[in-house]
């Protein structure tokens, strides 16, 4: 049998890292995830399908057609780096055909693709805060993906947790229409890890029950906003006696045509003020100005967190929101 050869193509060798990089590498991950095809006549592993696949998307490509000439275009070198088969009869390394990566890509479970990929990017050392003392910072937020559709032609809505300094998403759930983003937020998070790390999310996740999981099941902190969908908590904070609080963070910014002022101030919550686990309140206001000094607009943000004044003040909360 002749053994596998290689060629050059210097344009493609950034991946010739992607089976070597320290810990366990992305083929290993995605080999993780069921195979969905029956075992006659498979020849490519779908490890190796998805991983070309999905660095075709990086490359680029935005159709099952393209990915299989992408595919078809790749030099046997980096085939051999992606461990894609050998043909036995020359020798060569071949890379997938479009219908096999077609079916590939309509069968396989996109949760267990997910979780491989998510996984992945987890094992990525994350990067300090911007702001001396902070903690590992994971954002929830809800997306709509461009370009997809269902079957019934309605937008794809995914609920994701990503990480703050990264940008990498750590998960990712559908929600489908039926049911909101709130009932998403723990199935969402049940599979990370998010001991000592502080959870941010919109207005919408202020919940308590959303609360007492972070605390009390996942050993996470939370740094939630607080709006009118709230109405007794927002009307509590709103009437604190912020004009009398000593010391607040302040930052200044200039780009995109505009100067932003953030003025933040933080305040240990009084007794009558119940939400579980609440250590703080915090004001943010955020006032918008034009180059030539004329205010734009002025917003005032309100919110509440489990982190103790020792853990966070002003400058660390407000970079928690700048940074969800």
């Amino acid at each position: 049998m002749p053994a596998c050869t290689a060629s050059s193509h210097p344009a493609l060798e950034r991946l010739d890292g992607v089976g070597h990089v320290d810990g366990p590498s992305l083929l290993r991950w995605l080999a993780r995830i069921p195979d969905p095809r029956r075992s006659r006549g498979v020849w490519h592993t779908l490890a190796v399908v998805l991983v070309i696949a999905a660095c075709a998307v990086v490359a680029g490509c935005r159709s099952l057609s393209a990915i299989g000439q992408w595919a078809a275009d790749l030099p046997r070198h980096i085939l051999g780096t992606l461990d894609a088969r050998c043909d036995p009869r020359t020798g060569h390394r071949v890379a997938p055909s479009e219908p096999t990566l077609r079916r590939a890509l309509r069968d396989v479970d996109g949760d267990a693709f997910d979780q491989a990929v998510c996984g992945r990017l987890a094992e990525q050392p994350g990067r300090p805060g911007p702001v001396a003392g902070m903690r590992p910072a994971v954002g929830v937020d809800g997306k709509s993906i461009r370009g997809a559709r269902t079957g019934d032609g309605g937008r794809i809505h995914l609920l994701a947790a990503l990480d703050h300094t990264s940008g990498a998403v750590l998960g990712q759930v559908d929600v489908d229409g039926k049911e909101s983003e709130i009932a998403r937020f723990q199935p969402l998070l049940n599979g990370l890890d998010l001991a000592g790390t502080a959870v941010t999310a919109d207005a919408l996740h202020t919940q308590r029950e959303h609360a007492r999981y972070l605390v009390e099941d996942k050993a996470a902190d939370y740094v939630l906003t607080v709006k009118r969908n709230q109405p007794t908590l927002f009307a509590q904070l709103s009437q604190l006696p912020w004009a009398d609080v000593p010391g607040r963070s302040r930052t200044r910014d200039r780009g995109h045509g505009r100067r932003e002022h953030r003025a933040v101030l933080a305040v240990t919550l009084p007794a009558g003020l119940h939400f579980p686990h609440a250590a703080q309140a915090f004001r943010i206001r955020r006032t918008v100005r034009r180059l030539d000094g004329r205010v734009k607009h002025t917003e005032t943000v309100y919110g509440i967190t489990y982190l103790a004044p020792h853990q966070a003040g002003p400058a660390h909360l407000g970079a928690y929101l700048r940074g969800h």
